[in-house]
């Protein structure tokens, strides 16, 4: 049985993935260089460090800028920005399972492109694949919206035209018992009942923070846990059991509101557009975009 990774303690972000993890928390609107350099100040990143950023990000098409000077999430970070924000709605993504798979199979040749197979690779971790066999990696089919849905999520998350994505039935037994194993489910509930404690440790500790140690926080320990929400295989019930993974959405959702509480301060004294609605700011969003991504340095 395959061990899955928990989370660990919160690193300080590079200044890149600071940068978009801040920009990724905004439903709409925009933030200027200022507010992202004073906000890199927070975790010892100085400013010609985000500037220099910034660049290479808009040259990239990862960030966008307005004619202010203002910079937003760019194109080519959307689908990955969406995967990460969805954390909210976990619960809307399932559905009952029938015994079936999802298949992604790489044909010998068609993906050999280095940067092409990373990004078919994160595409496939996104979506809580695992290798079942050699170029065949699968899933449940217990996702809304089946394989169609499925591979119309793995295209726009980078998954490469050389992979084909199908409906996977009737397994042999020990297959199907293979397929099973992939995931450990109780290391899968350990890291729920983990993460829930570690939100709850944080809570309490908001009491004894300043306002700027209280926005490090909650970047660092919401965008941790939003993370791992955001990896989650979303596995049916027959696998692993959801009601942790449930009580964890829940205690994310109480803390979600304490981290936009610690930010909003700051995002007005930036003319940064948002609302106290879980709907427009998500500040604890930030620290999971880069994280999960990878490579956008």
């Amino acid at each position: 049985m395959r061990r899955e990774k928990t989370i660990s303690s919160p690193a300080v972000p590079r200044a890149g993935s600071l940068v978009l993890d801040l920009l990724s928390t905004l439903r709409r609107g925009s933030m200027p260089v200022r507010a992202l350099v004073e906000a890199g100040e927070l975790f010892g990143i100085g400013g010609n460090s985000v500037r220099v950023a910034l660049a290479r990000l808009l040259a990239r098409g990862l960030v966008e800028r307005d004619e202010r000077g203002r910079y937003r999430l760019g194109f080519a970070a959307g689908a990955i920005e969406q995967q990460v924000t969805s954390w909210r709605r976990l619960g809307e993504k399932t559905r009952v399972w029938g015994g079936g798979w999802i298949a992604a199979f790489a044909a010998p040749g068609g993906d050999r492109v280095r940067e092409s197979g990373r990004r078919s690779a994160r595409a496939l971790r996104f979506l809580g694949f695992r290798p079942l066999a050699p170029s065949l990696s699968v899933r449940p089919d217990n996702l809304v919206g089946g394989v169609a849905h499925a591979r119309a999520t793995l295209s726009g998350l980078g998954l490469g035209s050389g992979v084909l994505v199908a409906s996977l039935q009737e397994l042999d037994p020990a297959t199907d018992g293979k397929a099973r194993g992939l995931w450990d489910s109780r290391a899968l509930e350990r890291g729920y009942q983990d993460a829930r404690e570690a939100l709850r440790r944080s809570a309490e500790r908001f009491a004894r923070l300043d306002a700027r140690e209280a926005m490090v926080e909650s970047f660092l320990c919401g965008g941790r846990v939003i993370r791992q929400l955001a990896l989650d295989p979303l596995l049916p019930e027959e696998i692993c059991p959801s009601a942790d993974r449930s009580a964890l959405l829940d205690e994310m959702r109480r803390y979600d509101r304490i981290g936009r509480a610690a930010w909003a301060e700051f995002l007005d004294q930036h003319g940064v557009r948002h609302s106290r609605g879980a709907q427009d700011l998500r500040m604890t969003d930030a620290a999971a975009t880069l994280a999960v991504a990878g490579g956008w340095s």
